[in-house]
């Protein structure tokens, strides 16, 4: 299932809850948050109570994507405030496995992600206890970055892990794309798709989202 998880990074957070609603209408099924603590990257975005705000909005699932220091301080505070699914970095956790864990107590989809520089390979003494990678395709901290195309290669051993292990945790990426590049990242075995310049920087959600979806599903028609 090819699925559309809007990021909120890139909406006008005057109107959310609107901007939000305009991406569903338009077939998002899930919504990504970006969650920034200036220290693990260069820049500072929303905590907990923002999701919160955005939980009594909507009603899809909201996949909080923790780029911070001290995951297991705030994982609690996150799933009490309506997170669904709750990612962590495999960089920035000394004890993986524990943290990953936290995130299945608090009854959340348990995530990891790794930065474009980091090996698929570090993930494999967790692969059998999460329900989703995710792959960023630029370098974590701003919206709006120039896709890494070499990540797609990531993508696709991550697959043939994957499938020689007989596991079923899903491929998420985050980071650059468009109309121009969520093709080949289907193509390469992606099945989550995180958008926020290209769904929220310009004309209607709705039909951003729209475009972005049947772009996808073509896509799967010669999926590499």
């Amino acid at each position: 299932m090819i699925e559309i998880a809007p990021s909120i990074l890139s909406a006008d957070f005057a109107h959310l809850a609107e901007a939000a609603e305009a991406a569903i209408r338009g077939g998002a099924s899930l919504l990504h948050c970006d969650v920034m603590d200036g220290h693990f990257v260069p820049n500072l975005t929303i905590g907990p109570a923002i999701v919160a705000s955005l939980r009594k909005a909507v009603r899809v699932p909201l996949d909080c994507h923790l780029m911070i220091e001290n995951a297991d301080e705030f994982i609690p505070a996150f799933a009490d405030a309506g997170a669904n699914w709750i990612s962590v970095h495999q960089e920035a956790c000394i004890h993986l496995n524990r943290t990953l864990e936290l995130i299945r107590s608090n009854q959340c989809k348990v995530g990891v992600v790794l930065n474009p520089a980091t090996p698929v390979q570090a993930l494999g003494e967790v692969l059998d206890i999460v329900d989703y990678v995710l792959i960023m395709s630029v370098n974590p901290g701003f919206g709006g970055q120039k896709f890494i195309s070499s990540t797609l290669e990531k993508v696709r051993k991550l697959a043939t892990m994957r499938a020689a292990r007989g596991l079923n945790f899903r491929i998420e990426i985050d980071g650059g794309i468009g109309l121009d590049t969520i093709g080949a990242a289907v193509r390469a075995g992606v099945e989550i798709l995180v958008a926020g310049s290209a769904v929220f920087s310009y004309g209607d959600p709705a039909v951003n989202v729209e475009e972005l979806l049947r772009a996808a599903h073509d896509a799967t028609l010669v999926r590499a």
